[in-house]
């Protein structure tokens, strides 16, 4: 069996279907991949369901809920702030550097660590102050 392309399939499925159903399922499909995205996370930087749990103010079966279901929308916000300091911190660091430095306390995150901040309910500062770490912009200022 040929797969198709993901244009010509989301033509026949427009084609096919309703538009509230194609709108279902392109929620479905954005929630299913929250969970890999979460996934990477964990595996980035070294955490286990329950460390992944405290991280978000969860229990480790939520963890797994949101792995398998997807990520529910009241927590979608500070999750994707998670993803983009991931995303940062893979761009311009060595992988397997990374569980280490999310646990270091820097005085640039106030004594704290990435992990603590996001813990903390800070995953927004979290994020600033990663941007700031590899803004190489102003380095030359």
């Amino acid at each position: 069996m040929t797969v198709p392309r993901p244009r010509e399939a989301a033509a026949r499925l427009l084609a096919e279907h309703d538009d509230r159903w194609v709108a279902q399922l392109a929620d479905e499909l954005e929630r299913r991949l929250s969970g890999r995205r979460l996934e990477r996370v964990m595996r980035l930087w070294m955490l286990s369901r329950a460390e992944l749990g405290a991280l978000f103010g969860v229990s480790r079966q939520a963890v797994s809920k949101w792995l398998r279901d997807g990520v529910p929308p009241d927590r979608a916000e500070q999750v994707a702030d998670v993803e983009a300091v991931t995303d940062l911190l893979e761009r311009y660091l060595k992988r397997e550097r990374i569980p280490a430095v999310v646990r270091r306390r820097a005085d640039r995150l106030g004594q704290s660590s990435l992990v603590e901040l996001v813990s903390a309910g800070h995953s927004h500062e979290a994020l600033r102050l990663t941007r700031q770490m590899f803004a190489f912009t102003d380095a030359h200022a």
